[in-house]
């Protein structure tokens, strides 16, 4: 039988109804913007880490950036101390199982990076996917929408479109 799951303690909002953002290159016009599954506020030094829930049936890649953009929000966007993150596969693990936390030098640099080719990609209107033509799993709803294989059904909270693949 699985343990009950313990109550988060919230860190309280670092948000007020947009996703948290700000300018990671204010000349190059880039924003970082993401949410944060859960904050656990630790009150013994005043600190917060980060909880991200995960569904999937596989363990996050050691390469993710996921963690990184987590880092730079908090950084930019709050007082406290990011003091340590963790990942929770709710459908295997009853607890959260900590991560080390990236380098916050080192995940500017990476998440800019990646930013800039998007940045590129966008204004050339030329989306590759590293995987290849055939793409990977968060390419091949784009391109059922694009290729017409979806219905658009409106548009959703953040007035992004919605499709019914």
């Amino acid at each position: 039988m699985r343990k009950k799951n313990p109550n988060p303690k919230n860190a309280g909002r670092i948000h007020n109804g947009t996703p948290p953002h700000f300018y990671l290159s204010k000349a190059e016009n880039i924003i970082l913007c993401g949410r944060i599954d859960w904050l656990e506020y630790i009150e013994k030094d005043d600190s917060v880490r980060v909880v991200d829930f995960k569904t999937g049936k596989n363990k996050e890649e050691k390469g993710s950036l996921q963690l990184p953009i987590y880092s730079l929000l908090l950084n930019a966007l709050q007082k406290r101390k990011v003091s340590g993150a963790s990942y929770w596969y709710v459908d295997k693990d009853d607890s959260p199982l900590s991560v080390e936390l990236p380098d916050i030098s080192e995940s500017k640099e990476n998440v800019l990076d990646l930013a800039r080719k998007v940045k590129i990609a966008r204004e050339r209107m030329a989306f590759n996917c590293f995987y290849g033509p055939g793409g990977c799993f968060a390419c091949r709803p784009f391109e059922k929408i694009i290729s017409g294989q979806a219905e658009f059904v409106g548009l959703g909270e953040y007035n992004q479109e919605m499709y019914i693949i």
